[in-house]
């Protein structure tokens, strides 16, 4: 049978960066591997990336529009949903299993991860309990794959994966996962995802003086996966989802819309919440791009129009429009704003921060009604950051409700973002793959990854 393929997701790996930085990659590269800039997808984000890829097909046919959207029938904005189910294509082990006898795939920590029909998988997934507070674990299956695991190397480092402390720990952890779980189960195709490089570009832009340390940060954990699972036991191949790229703009787009009344809130003492079934449009933001949703139709052309003259905002696609950027589907926004490349959307509705709600200075991804890099951020208005969450956890470890209310609500804090397709394919994704895989063309889109990995086993 041909080589097991490893397919590993570093995001926000760009063609511009391999070089001094990137020795590990070098290596691989001088062994008959082919670098490549790769496609992106629109909106240039983890989950439709991520779906393009496995599917072999655009969200216009599989529906993931973005990182989070709005459920119509629930009248909510959900982002960061997890089952497999919400995908509505066929992935690419649907078509090697159906032609190789005994096919194993592990799915480690790439998105809708949950009831995935493969044979192993590992996602985050904390537990939530009925005072409000949660219990910080992973999923896996079969039961007990990740629990044996983290015996032999230790707890997954949630807080490394996402908020202040993200960071390379993560990555390392995930690396280290790998590697034991293809040890122990010898998948034929496994699929892993390295997020680090995610997190350094969006705090501090990757014209900051410290991406190259990232970099070579990143490179040494591949380097760990190449040299633990040799290139006699299988082959690799690298991607990542998008390029990001310097900003120094947030458009507030939710309070664009608010100023001209399309917008209600709910008031609970001085708090406001979204009210999104009885907002006549409201935005969905997701990094470069925003999903807005008309529910009073008959506000579309004014709606679009103020957007359009919008300073920040590139373009704003009706759904006819969207058709261009295969993003046209029955999740989508009835418009679709697309930033200029030097600036991001925040999801922020009030037009006070006296008002904003209590979850906005939290680490809350579900229940944010749109995408918040601040929360890899600690305030920094707070003096004494250390003493200020040690008191809210002491008050937790003697059973008071809090809020570990430390995030800010300063968007000139973000200095990287993605979203938009890049105006450069070198800032963009990439693809590294054997070079008599991809011998045949020097010009490959996301959806291609579906074909190469499907050719590289037959």
């Amino acid at each position: 049978m041909t080589k097991p393929l490893i397919v590993i997701d570093v995001v926000a790996l760009s063609p511009y960066m391999l070089g001094e930085n990137t020795p590990n990659i070098n290596k691989l590269l001088d062994k008959g591997y082919q670098s490549n800039a790769l496609e992106a997808v629109f909106p240039a984000v983890t989950t439709t990336a991520q779906s393009a890829m496995l599917t072999g097909k655009q969200a216009n046919e599989h529906g993931i529009v973005g990182n989070g959207w709005y459920f119509k029938d629930l009248a909510e904005v959900g982002f960061w949903k997890q089952a497999n189910q919400l995908v509505k294509a066929d992935k690419i082990w649907h078509k090697l299993k159906s032609t190789i006898p005994k096919f194993k795939v592990s799915k480690l920590f790439w998105w809708y991860n949950m009831y995935a029909d493969v044979d192993y998988s590992i996602t985050p997934r904390p537990h939530y309990l009925a005072d409000g507070g949660k219990i910080f674990d992973l999923y896996s299956s079969p039961t007990g794959l990740h629990q044996g695991i983290e015996d032999k190397i230790g707890k997954f480092p949630f807080f490394n994966f996402w908020g202040p402390k993200a960071g390379i720990g993560a990555s390392q952890w995930i690396a280290k996962a790998a590697i034991e779980e293809f040890k122990q189960n010898k998948p034929n195709l496994q699929f892993i995802y390295l997020p680090h490089l995610d997190y350094c570009l969006q705090k501090f832009g990757p014209d900051h003086e410290s991406i190259a340390a990232e970099i070579q940060a990143i490179d040494k954990v591949l380097g760990d996966i190449f040299a633990s699972v040799t290139d006699e036991s299988a082959d690799f191949m690298l991607v990542s989802e998008y390029g990001i790229t310097q900003v120094d703009q947030c458009i507030d787009i939710n309070k664009i819309l608010r100023k001209q009344g399309y917008i209600q809130v709910r008031k609970t003492n001085q708090f406001e919440n979204l009210d999104c079934g009885a907002s006549a449009a409201f935005a969905v933001a997701d990094h470069q791009c925003a999903h807005i949703y008309v529910n009073d139709k008959s506000k579309l052309d004014e709606i679009k129009q103020l957007l359009i003259e919008t300073p920040g905002i590139e373009s704003v696609l009706d759904k006819d429009q969207q058709s261009q950027l295969n993003i046209n589907h029955e999740r989508s926004g009835d418009l679709v704003a697309i930033s200029q490349a030097n600036a991001w959307f925040s999801y922020y509705y009030w037009l006070d921060d006296a008002n904003a709600p209590d979850f906005a200075r939290t680490v809350d991804i579900h229940r944010k009604p749109g995408y918040d890099p601040l929360e890899m951020f600690i305030d920094p208005k707070i003096k004494f950051p250390l003493l200020a969450v040690v008191w809210r956890l002491l008050k937790k470890k003697l059973g008071f409700r809090y809020l570990m209310d430390i995030i800010p609500l300063d968007t000139h804090l973000i200095k990287g973002s993605h979203g938009r397709i890049t105006d450069n394919p070198n800032q963009g994704p990439i693809l590294i793959a054997k070079t008599e895989l991809v011998k045949d063309s020097t010009q490959f889109k996301m959806t291609d990854v579906f074909n190469l990995i499907q050719k590289h086993f037959k």
